[in-house]
This record gives structure tokens, sequence and C-alpha cells, in this order.
């Protein structure tokens, strides 16, 4: 209510689902993935740039290789990991261990379109892998904002994604000492931001939960949703952008020539008079 606090939070089960389902991910995967999307959704509203993007992209030298992720202006998200089948790893039994799917020898990567001529980009060395630590540690070192950011993605016996969001809370300039600490006691008091999804608390319930005496004013509820902006359109300038030359190999083994999107299940395909309609643009 004092305007010292800037929050955000989300229950995004339904979007590291859809993620989680396109690139197949095994447990290990799809709760490394699931915090990155979710993380990214809500970096990307809180960017409030219009037709602007946010690119999250974490390479720590675990088995999951690189993770991916891109959010538009409004939250929806997209995204894709290089190994999505990551052995079973475990901190004690029905703990997933994401900090070892991620790993720590590595970066953070945050790539910001803000309509301007050049992408703001910030880069800091990963703390734990564990996503949420990572994305604290990346704004209050590249951008030198005191962040809070709590994730989770709780995988079902069945491998299924039951719950998964989180929050993110962000203190403004001139924030009192008194206002931080009620922050940093309700972080504590709240507990496990997965535990409180799983009873079903609404975003607004975490929120108001986490901040505890401090008040809080909602400015707007915002749907999102895991979204793939491909077309056959783009795809072609893709494909035209790898060369005459290697666009005449693909026509001259005559047959069909499907592109997978990375992001999403769509496949176009291309025929070889396809291909040759690219390089008479070219």
């Amino acid at each position: 209510m004092d305007g010292f606090v800037k929050m955000v939070a989300i229950r995004s089960t339904e979007l590291v689902r859809r993620g989680c389902e396109i690139q197949k991910t095994t447990p290990n995967a799809t709760a490394a993935f699931g915090r990155c999307l979710t993380a990214a959704s809500m970096m990307g509203n809180m960017q409030k740039v219009e037709n602007g993007s946010m690119t999250l992209q974490i390479r720590g030298g675990g088995p999951i290789g690189t993770i991916t992720v891109v959010s538009d202006y409004e939250g929806n998200v997209r995204g894709c990991v290089t190994e999505p089948n990551v052995p079973l790893m475990e901190k004690y039994p029905g703990k997933l261990n994401v900090g070892a799917t991620v790993g720590v020898d590595g970066t953070i990567t945050v790539i910001r379109d803000l309509q301007m001529k050049e992408p703001y980009i910030g880069s800091v060395q990963l703390v734990s892998g564990e996503i949420g630590d990572d994305v604290t540690a990346y704004f209050a070192e590249s951008e030198q904002t005191p962040t809070a950011c709590a994730l989770g993605v709780l995988v079902d016996t069945d491998c299924s994604v039951k719950v998964a969001g989180g929050y993110l809370i962000q203190l403004l300039p001139g924030a009192p000492d008194e206002v931080i600490d009620a922050v940093e006691k309700g972080i504590k008091n709240a507990g496990a931001v997965t535990k409180m999804l799983e009873s079903g608390m609404t975003p607004e319930e975490i929120l108001t939960e986490v901040c505890g005496d401090l008040g809080v004013l909602f400015f707007e509820n915002e749907p999102v949703c895991y979204k793939c902006y491909c077309n056959r359109h783009r795809v072609e300038a893709a494909l035209i952008s790898v060369g005459r030359e290697e666009l005449t190999e693909i026509m001259s083994e005559g047959k069909a020539f499907p592109v997978e999107c990375q992001f999403c299940d769509a496949v176009y395909r291309f025929t070889p008079e396809d291909i040759a309609d690219l390089l008479r643009k070219i």
C-alpha cells in the first residue's frame, strides 16, 4: 500500500504442462524448465513495454544443457531445452535436485527487447542452479534491484505437472528498513511456494500471505499461456537465411523437407517446388 514494494505472482501450471509436453521432458528437466517458464512469464509481464520481449537463458553445465525461454510483454512464454531427457537426480526421496540438473558452472543471461535500437543484455554467474536464487542474484548484480524470487514446480508420481507457480518481489528506491524487515519476515513465515500452490492458493492469496501486515493493492490480473509466434512466413525467412548453396542441396534431394519449430510442435513441410520458390526469392 505504501508504494515501496512491487510484486507479481503466478499460477503457471497449465503453461508449464504445455511446454513440458512439447519438449517431452523427464521429471528433473520438467522442474528446471518449468521454473524458467514461470520466472520468464513474471519478468516479461513486469517489463511493460508494448511489443517488447524478454529472453531468459541459463547455461549451467548440467545435463539439461541450455534452457532458453522467451516472454512477450504480457507474460505469454515459449521455450526449449537442449536435453529434455535428464536422468532422475534427487536431493532426498521425493525431492528433485534441480541445481544438479542445471549446474552452476555457467551464467544466467537476460536479453530485454525494449523496442529501442539495441536490446539490453545482462549476464551474471549462476549461484545455485535452482533458478529462483539465480534470478534473485541477477536482479541484484545486473540491475541493482533488491529482489526475492520464489519458484515451484511439483511433479506428480505419473511424471505430470501437478502444480507450478511462484512470485517475484522487488523493493523500490527509498524503501525504509521497516518495510524491508516486514517483507523478509513475510517471506520466511509464508514458507515454500510449492506448498501454497498445492493448497490451492491464488496468486493474490500468495502475495497477501507473503506481505502480512504491509497490505497489498492489486492493479491487474493478466491471463497468460504457453504461446509460440512461429508461422510459415518466419520459417521461410529462416530458410532463406541459410543461403543458396544449402537450399540447392535440399532441393536436389527431391523430397519434402520438414522444419520443426524448436519452441512448439508445429511442423512446416517444404516441397522441392517450395524450395525452388525460395531460391528465386534469393
